[in-house]
């Protein structure tokens, strides 16, 4: 193991460098530091291109970027156009009190990152988790494209850049310690937040911090701890922000206390996209109790007043006409009669005897996350400050500042941690609505969705149906067929210019995006002969976008299932015939570890069944085995879980296993109960009691979740959860009842009465 004592770059009293050969190329990379004027200590990170060592006979080969057709998956692309401005992603600042502080160029909605990225800052600098503060950072178009949070890509993308940075401002200290101590800087190391001398002095950060940032600024080399050197990082820890969030002190969007802000709800038309002829009593509502405003926004009638209770009050009391909408006259027997119709057919149309052919139908799901949609906004004198949840900050501001027509710098958003994703935050509608109420009305707004709005009038998974066919031959899979429509997912977020920006050889257009993501994600993990994997869309106007783990949930649990129904035709034991053809022992090893753990194969009564797959995506890789209890085919509930993931090297396992155990809870609504149904133009599900996803006693009590140690840098968490739990849930359900399923989710009643729309 390295020793951090001496494993410095080496430096004198008069900061003369002299680096040894190990030390001249970090990560085949060198690092220069910056230092920020001012009394304490701010290091920002440019990482540079492999150079010549002073002494050394010939350069050290520079590593060559990714090209488009080395690209591996979506978070490829994503690391890869973010390269120009990597070096600017952190900055770190050590303050006198002997805190470090590092805004976060990415989204917390609940995955933990800021309790991972911290990790990474508190390992290098050798403190405690709870000394550094990594408050969101606001849009910064410096970055380009470098600010988007989604892909399963975030640890991914700062895992090299945060740690660069921290580990230069460690390097900075120990060189304000040895010019205080006057002795060699390659004979200090740091540990507790403290420089320690080989005499045994020691000196605290903060107390070093205006020292480091007052001497000379030169190049200067240092080096990242090796993984082999972690103490912190790998270890389980509790995320930053729990005590916060459990004692109700956390503030979210609608508890910020800007100045002036005055709360704001809105009027939304019958059908989606629908428009405002008039508003009919508007006299009326103004003299309601508290109203102070109203004004027709794009996206229906604003009502502006004193509290939320009065704007609720007001805006439902409004008497509107109503224009048509975008898809008034469309109800899912319309979406899956044009999804059928969109999906390629498979060639020959009728099956052989040694091929299986299947069909699944997948309806929308909405994101529904805790934290309804919900921004403030002041736009008045020319500028506009906006805060709320966005995952794609920067083409937030680009498209609010083109819709205000300010200039992009006259317009500030800031980042504020969500109650919830999925995906719903890389979109910035509730951001720009607010601000047009606010440009509208003069006022601060302060803009909240009702649980209504946000299941009918927010972003859904699009509706699917997908058709496999295997073409089998004794004891194998000699072709896997995949063919697969679903609506047009709307990628205008900013990922589609991330994809054509990478590169002129990736397809342009929403279509394009779609394909590619389709295409980098969703792949079969299996030695199976020809795989074909076919998407086509369908273009219905409706407000879809990303769902955690947008195409691969549909598309890999009805691949599980044709496995499960193929071993079942070739005689074999579900779990065997997988290991048996997947394609590394790596992916292996998850699967053997869940058959192990959970006992596969055991003895169960009537009705009850065990159910196991496999998903690999992001570099990541898991297994899931279930237990259900289907005695009534109406009502299954899963009774125990064992999952296992390979993230590569884990920062957070804690962390891990909650994203696993979110992506079970998902899997197990999406499989079993909840969808949306769409009626003539609308969702009709309005709230929690109608959308029927998972409640606490839809989950097992009995849940066994392992992290396998893993090497190298870390890969995607997010995504990872859900395709593999879907796959085991849906393949009891059928061992347990007999019942195929071929439509999800499973059971999906209307057994509700909708609100008045």
């Amino acid at each position: 193991m390295a020793n951090p004592a001496t494993d410095r770059p080496t430096r004198g009293r008069h900061h003369t460098v002299q680096p040894r050969l190990r030390d001249r190329i970090v990560d085949r990379r060198k690092f220069l530091i910056y230092l920020g004027a001012g009394s304490t200590l701010t290091v920002a990170t440019k990482l540079g291109l492999d150079v010549l060592a002073p002494g050394s006979a010939s350069a050290v080969p520079t590593p060559s970027l990714p090209q488009p057709a080395d690209l591996r998956d979506l978070g490829d692309i994503l690391i890869l156009s973010g390269k120009p401005t990597e070096a600017l992603l952190f900055t770190v600042e050590v303050t006198e009190d002997g805190r470090v502080r590092a805004e976060l160029p990415r989204m917390e909605v609940g995955q933990g990152l800021t309790t991972a990225v911290a990790m990474l800052v508190a390992e290098e600098l050798d403190l405690q988790l709870d000394q550094v503060d990594m408050p969101l950072a606001p849009a910064r178009p410096e970055l380009l494209m470098n600010q988007l949070t989604g892909g399963s890509n975030s640890i991914r993308s700062v895992y090299g850049p945060v740690r660069a940075a921290a580990a230069a401002a460690r390097t900075r200290l120990c060189e304000a310690a040895a010019n205080r101590w006057g002795v060699a800087v390659d004979g200090l190391r740091t540990e507790a937040g403290r420089v320690v001398g080989a005499d045994g002095r020691t000196a605290g950060y903060g107390e070093l911090t205006r020292l480091a940032a007052t001497l000379p600024i030169g190049e200067l080399v240092t080096k990242p701890k090796s993984p082999s050197e972690f103490k912190l990082v790998g270890t389980p820890q509790q995320r930053v922000d729990a005590r916060a969030m459990v004692t109700g002190a956390f503030k979210y969007t609608l508890d910020l206390d800007i100045k002036g802000a005055t709360p704001a709800m809105v009027r939304r038309p019958p059908t989606i996209n629908g428009t405002v002829e008039a508003v009919n009593n508007e006299d009326e509502v103004r003299a309601m109790p508290g109203v102070l405003d109203i004004a027709v926004i794009d996206t229906g009638v604003a009502v502006v007043a004193e509290t939320f209770g009065q704007a609720l009050d007001a805006k439902d009391a409004l008497d509107v006409t109503w224009g048509a909408g975008t898809v008034d006259d469309v109800s899912d027997e319309d979406i899956f009669k044009k999804l059928r119709q969109a999906t390629v057919p498979l060639v020959p149309p009728v099956s052989l005897p040694n091929q299986l052919d299947f069909e699944f139908d997948w309806a929308p799901i909405n994101h529904a996350p805790m934290e309804t949609n919900s921004a403030v906004a002041d736009v008045r004198n020319g500028r506009a400050e906006i805060w709320g949840g966005m995952k794609s900050p920067i083409v937030a501001q680009q498209q609010i500042a083109k819709e205000l027509g300010l200039p992009p710098g006259k317009v500030v958003c800031h980042v504020v941690q969500s109650g919830g994703s999925f995906g719903r935050r890389l979109f910035w509608d509730g951001p720009l609505e607010a601000a047009r109420i606010s440009k509208a009305t003069g006022r601060v707004i302060k803009l909240m969705w009702s649980r209504i709005d946000d299941m009918r009038h927010g972003r859904a998974r699009p509706a699917a149906h997908h058709r496999f066919r295997a073409t089998i031959g004794p004891d194998t899979v000699l072709r896997l067929e995949h063919h697969t429509a679903f609506v047009e997912t709307d990628w205008t977020h900013g990922l589609g210019e991330i994809l054509t920006a990478t590169s002129a050889e990736l397809p342009a257009g929403n279509f394009g995006f779609a394909q590619t993501v389709f295409m980098l994600t969703v792949k079969s993990p299996y030695n199976f002969g020809v795989v074909e994997q076919v998407l086509n869309e369908v273009p219905l106007k409706m407000h879809t976008g990303a769902w955690r783990s947008v195409y691969s949930v549909s598309s890999r649990c009805g691949e599980e299932i044709v496995v499960d129904e193929v071993a079942a035709k070739l005689g074999k034991d579900p779990y065997e015939f997988r290991r048996a053809f997947l394609k590394t022992d790596a992916q292996r090893a998850v699967l053997d570890k869940v058959a192990k753990e959970g006992d596969w194969g055991r003895s169960m009564d009537d009705g009850f069944a065990q159910g196991i797959a496999f998903h690999e995506e992001y570099k990541s890789r898991t297994a899931c085995l279930v237990e259900i209890d289907a005695r009534d085919p109406h009502d299954p509930r899963v009774t125990k879980a064992v999952i296992a993931g390979d993230y590569g090297l884990p920062i957070n396992p804690r962390g891990l296993k909650a994203q696993l155990l979110g992506g079970l809870t998902d899997a197990i609504s999406v499989t079993l109960r909840a969808g949306l149904h769409i009626d003539k133009g609308l969702p009709l599900e309005g709230s929690y009691s109608q959308f029927h996803y998972a409640r606490q006693v839809d989950s097992p009590t009995d849940v066994q979740i392992f992290i396998l140690p893993g090497e190298s840098e870390p890969g995607g968490a997010g995504e990872l959860g859900v395709p593999a739990a879907a796959g085991a849930i849906a393949n009891a359900y059928a061992r347990a009842t007999g019942i195929a399923p071929r439509s999800f989710p499973i059971n999906f009643p209307v057994d509700f009465e909708p609100f008045p729309r």
